[in-house]
């Protein structure tokens, strides 16, 4: 759950950019048919099995529109849900819970479907050393919702952004003239308490990131075959990541080489949504008549 100072400056504006790209002026549809202010309530209904995920990010987006919206959830983020399962129940202006409903959803719909997809990842790490990281492969503006989702689906952040760590990848190693001269130079440069992590695609880049003393070595796109002889030469003198086109389909067989972190783009740019609806809505209470006939934000 996001704390009330994270909400407040970075998830708000966030939600808020969202509904401006909805709603730039007013619902007209909404305003058509509830010219009105009518309190009103919608279930929240699961569609199909998974994890549940952005449940406070939902709230937030009718709170923002109207703070007298009431959400009562059925279940927590990390629940599992099945199909056809009740999950909450929005009650508020019918005018404010018809504009919001698109971009609740799409949130909860997108947190829910990473953590789904990183719970089924995590699974088949089960009984082993190794943690599955996610990546800075996110969408823009919504890296702190998919990461969130990511660790709520039993999966571990990488660095948050480029500020959060040092990682050499192979442009930086290029820029610098190669391994060693680039890990010199981030140990001359970046602070003593982060630690330096260099991508390396070849055995001879291995041997060189071990004596240029990098303390997390990934290894991109090698097959089990050269990992083994990657693990042989870091022999404990580095953490050890494995990177690259790393999915559900092909991350069991990495199980068991006894590296310290798989990381895999495909749990925030690959996982398919969760579906959920918020369905039968109807009014409650008498007809409320406001003095302006159009809601807008």
């Amino acid at each position: 759950m996001f704390d009330q100072v994270t909400m407040k400056l970075n998830v708000d504006p966030l939600i808020l950019g969202a509904l401006k790209e909805d709603i730039t002026s007013e619902d007209v549809s909404t305003n058509c048919v509830m010219p009105h202010a009518q309190q009103g309530e919608v279930d929240l209904i699961c569609k199909e099995d998974g994890i549940i995920c952005g449940l406070q990010v939902f709230a937030r987006v009718f709170e923002l529109l109207d703070e007298r919206v009431n959400v009562e959830f059925y279940v927590k983020d990390g629940d599992e849900v099945t199909n056809g399962q009740p999950v909450g129940k929005v009650t508020g202006d019918i005018r404010v819970l018809l504009s919001g409903e698109r971009t609740a959803l799409n949130y909860l719909q997108r947190m829910s479907g990473i953590a789904t997809y990183t719970h089924g990842v995590a699974s088949l790490l089960k009984g082993s050393r190794t943690k599955l990281l996610d990546t800075r492969k996110t969408s823009p503006n919504n890296r702190i919702f998919e990461k969130y989702s990511v660790r709520i689906g039993g999966g571990n952040n990488h660095r948050y952004n480029l500020t959060d760590g040092v990682m050499l990848k192979d442009n930086h190693i290029g820029a610098a003239g190669g391994v060693r001269q680039a890990v010199e130079m981030a140990k001359e440069y970046a602070p003593f308490v982060r630690k330096i992590e260099v991508e390396v695609e070849n055995l001879e880049m291995v041997t060189e990131a071990v004596a240029a003393g990098a303390d997390i070595i990934m290894l991109d796109n090698m097959d089990c075959e050269k990992i083994r002889e990657a693990m042989n030469i870091i022999n404990g003198k580095a953490e050890v990541e494995i990177s690259g086109n790393v999915t559900r389909e092909n991350i069991a067989k990495l199980s068991g080489l006894g590296v310290d972190y798989i990381s895999s783009g495909a749990l925030t740019h690959s996982a398919p949504i969760l579906d959920l609806s918020l369905k039968n809505l109807h009014a409650v209470g008498k007809l409320e008549v406001a003095k302006t006939h159009a809601m807008s934000i």
